[in-house]
């Protein structure tokens, strides 16, 4: 993506994470995030069609590195040279939220939380259909299977974040794989 562009998005995520800090979605226009954002009403509308498409695009933004499979170095850790199995996926995913932590915290305070843990839930399946073990699941469909994971998975985020994040990723995968049976990964 050419620098620019990237920097106006960068620069739209911020505003309306800032706006959404104190402010509940259906509250914020697009008007105060073009103002926030100090950019035209033109390069907006360029870039997003509504305000819901914003959001949307914040939410895949944040987890879109995550199941990239050309992966970077980052700030806050390094999953470029680790083994792509489930505990460092679930892992890299913790760390990218609490790295967004005030953008999470933001949108899961109002009325755009479905919204955002619908995609969310959305690239969890999308993660754990292919780390799913096709056998042992005991005829049990490998979509329902999947569907609990990702479902299990998000009310983990949800209990982790109202408890101010206390547990380090890493911890709170061990918590996550200690209560998914073993049977339901693939080897």
């Amino acid at each position: 993506m050419d620098r620019r562009i990237q920097k106006t998005r960068e620069s739209i995520f911020s505003a309306f994470s800032s706006l959404l800090a104190y402010k509940r979605y259906s509250k914020i226009t697009v008007q105060e995030i073009i103002d926030e954002a100090n950019i035209g009403r033109s390069t907006f509308y360029s870039h997003f069609e509504t305000k819901d498409d914003l959001l949307k695009a914040l939410c895949s933004d944040i987890f879109e590195h995550i199941f990239s499979k050309d992966l970077i170095s980052e700030t806050t850790h390094d999953f470029s040279c680790v083994n792509n199995d489930l505990e460092a996926k679930i892992t890299h995913v913790l760390y990218h939220l609490k790295d967004s932590k005030r953008d999470i915290k933001g949108i899961l305070a109002c009325e755009s939380r479905e919204l955002f843990l619908s995609v969310f839930k959305m690239y969890l399946e999308q993660m754990f259909i292919g780390l799913t073990s096709n056998d042992s699941l005991n005829g049990i469909p490998k979509e329902y299977v999947v569907n609990h994971m990702a479902g299990s998975f998000v009310e983990t985020v949800k209990w982790w974040m109202e408890n101010d994040m206390i547990q380090s990723p890493e911890q709170l995968t061990s918590y996550f794989l200690a209560v998914i049976p073993s049977t339901m990964l693939a080897k």
